[in-house]
């Protein structure tokens, strides 16, 4: 019965049209969540290759609050013309974060064994959540950058400082998108 719930759940969720703001998988994590989802134990729930974010810094998620998201590299001149286009007064905070990825396991030793080769490919931060009858895996990397960036529509930094976050979170994206292959190249 547990097995038949389990190909039931992958199946749902397999098959339900993408519900992430961004509409689709990220390219650079494709690859990889198409692995999983071959694999009979496994299945994906939801993916990010890693992004920048400039958003409303608020403490609970609303609608309207991404004001700008990048899932590529950046350059500094896009990052401060699209600062300069922010028409909001509200305080304005810059995201890099890491890439991450939740997997539907079949079984504990399924979870655990994914988890061994996440870790090996440097998905630093990652556990398994056990809930009743399920295992969830949550693979995350650790590359991260946050702080406020604008107030009352005046950028708080300046452009050299600008020009470091954009070279640091290129880097951190990149270090992200290692990690994706890395752990794609240790699933058969």
């Amino acid at each position: 019965m547990l097995q038949n719930n389990f190909e039931k759940r992958k199946n749902d969720i397999l098959s339900k049209i993408d519900k992430s703001s961004k509409g689709d998988w990220d390219r650079k994590i494709v690859r990889l969540c198409k692995k999983i989802n071959k694999l009979d134990n496994y299945y994906t729930t939801s993916s990010c290759s890693g992004r920048i974010i400039i958003m409303l810094d608020r403490a609970k998620k609303e609608s309207g609050l991404f004001i700008k998201i990048y899932h590529d590299l950046i350059s500094f001149k896009k990052l401060k013309t699209d600062l300069n286009n922010v028409d909001k007064s509200d305080l304005i905070k810059f995201k890099q974060e890491p890439c991450i990825l939740h997997v539907a396991c079949r079984t504990l030793k399924d979870a655990q064994e994914l988890h061994d080769k996440a870790k090996l490919a440097g998905w630093k931060k990652s556990g398994i959540i056990a809930s009743g009858k399920r295992f969830m895996l949550e693979l995350c990397s650790t590359e991260k950058l946050e702080f406020p960036i604008m107030n009352k529509k005046k950028i708080l930094v300046s452009d050299d400082f600008l020009k470091i976050v954009v070279k640091k979170s290129n880097e951190n994206l990149k270090k992200s998108w290692g990690k994706i292959n890395k752990l794609s190249s240790f699933i058969k």
